[in-house]
């Protein structure tokens, strides 16, 4: 299928063509703006089988996740894979769950938006600078003991995501209250925001969300030429 043709993300979502807007050939942006060859796929449901294979692996052999997650220490000492395989280890059954139940409501309906290919360069692109923010931010508070572990920073970026393609969407709180998408972002962040400055919980890595969402703005705005505030509140 041509990158060209449009692919409706729905009644209210954002075309692929209209993505990827016109940049002369020449230009710095020519390069960064490039669409991928359209390919449609599962990659997120791939991605949610390999997160489940690794933690019942982690359950058989919980020495593995000291492996896979992010550690200052670890990575200094040369462990340069993980900032790729923390997103795929997670600390428990629910931490698990959520995040792999939002990839699938969320992260399929990108995936079907964007094309295959698009979506796994965000996903990973997303998760992997989120893990290097945070490793940034555990070396410069001394944090060196610290474990970041869980694919949280690249889905609250799919969550960004959904809601720039998707900004008209109503998504069902407890199965009754309809937020428009891009309310329940906004509230997920501000959440996240209060609690890194209230929270005792160091286990929690807010800003690794935070930084998901910043990531994730900075690569529409960047890719695609898009800032997804005006995707947020544009006039109806």
């Amino acid at each position: 299928m041509p990158v060209s043709k449009q692919v409706q993300a729905g009644a209210s979502g954002l075309s692929l063509s209209a993505l990827f807007r016109t940049v002369m050939p020449m230009s710095p942006q020519s390069f960064i703006r490039r669409p991928f060859r359209w390919s449609q796929g599962n990659a997120a449901l791939w991605i949610i089988a390999v997160n489940v294979l690794v933690f019942a692996v982690s359950i058989i052999a919980p020495e593995s996740s000291w492996w896979l997650a992010l550690n200052p220490v670890n990575m200094l000492s040369g462990m340069l894979w993980q900032p790729l395989t923390y997103m795929f280890a997670h600390a428990g059954v629910g931490h698990l769950f959520f995040n792999m139940l939002a990839l699938f409501f969320f992260g399929t309906a990108v995936e079907k938006s964007l094309g295959t290919k698009e979506f796994l360069v965000y996903y990973f692109l997303t998760g992997i600078l989120a893990g290097l923010f945070s490793l940034l931010v555990y070396i410069l508070t001394g944090a060196m003991g610290a474990y970041l572990l869980g694919a949280s920073g690249a889905v609250f970026a799919i969550l960004l995501a959904y809601a720039t393609v998707f900004p008209e969407s109503r998504i069902f709180i407890w199965g009754l209250i309809p937020v428009r998408a891009p309310l329940l972002v906004l509230g997920y962040a501000a959440i996240e925001l209060f609690s890194e400055f209230t929270s005792y919980n160091a286990s929690v890595a807010h800003l690794t969300h935070l930084a998901g969402f910043g990531f994730g703005w900075l690569y529409f705005l960047a890719r695609f030429g898009v800032n997804p505030a005006r995707r947020f509140f544009r006039p109806k």
